[in-house]
């Protein structure tokens, strides 16, 4: 459980981009983990439990970590040195596209490790959620709508 711990505060935006081998082994921990806590047999099926459980896959739980603290990050929750990691999306005339909450979407160089920068993922996530989400008010509305969004990407 220390395993889940550390994954759900401390790692997420480190592991976002990483190869599917390597995101697949902490799945295995998790799935582990999730038949343990529902005292399940070796051979049962791990989905339903983690639809039982409201846990989402490792490879969405990190996406939704990334873009909770993107989150807090836009409304000024999260401490101030991460905010210089973003920039919203600022026209030279006025556009539509205005309100719609977006972030500039930095360059980067190096395609192995430069998306996985935060201030690079950070705003390609947040730019693919739909406008009704980025619009919560609240931290509690924003995480519902966010999960109820992932989830049903992932199942």
């Amino acid at each position: 459980m220390l395993l889940l711990f550390l994954l759900d505060n401390y790692c997420n935006s480190l592991m976002y981009g990483l190869p599917k081998y390597l995101i697949d082994r902490v799945q295995y921990v998790f799935d582990c983990a999730a038949k343990l806590k529902t005292l399940s047999k070796k051979y049962d099926h791990v989905t339903p439990l983690l639809i039982e459980l409201h846990w989402l896959p490792i490879d969405y739980r990190i996406i939704f970590k990334t873009l909770l603290i993107t989150f807090k990050i836009l409304n000024g929750i999260a401490p101030n040195s991460l905010k210089d990691l973003l920039e919203p999306y600022v026209p030279h005339r006025t556009l539509k596209s205005m309100s719609k909450l977006r972030l500039v979407e930095p360059f980067y160089k190096l395609s192995t490790y430069g998306l996985r920068a935060f201030s690079v993922c950070a705003p390609r996530l947040w730019n693919g959620i739909p406008l009704e989400i980025r619009q919560s008010n609240s931290v509690s509305v924003f995480k519902k709508n966010l999960k109820t969004h992932l989830f049903k990407q992932a199942f």
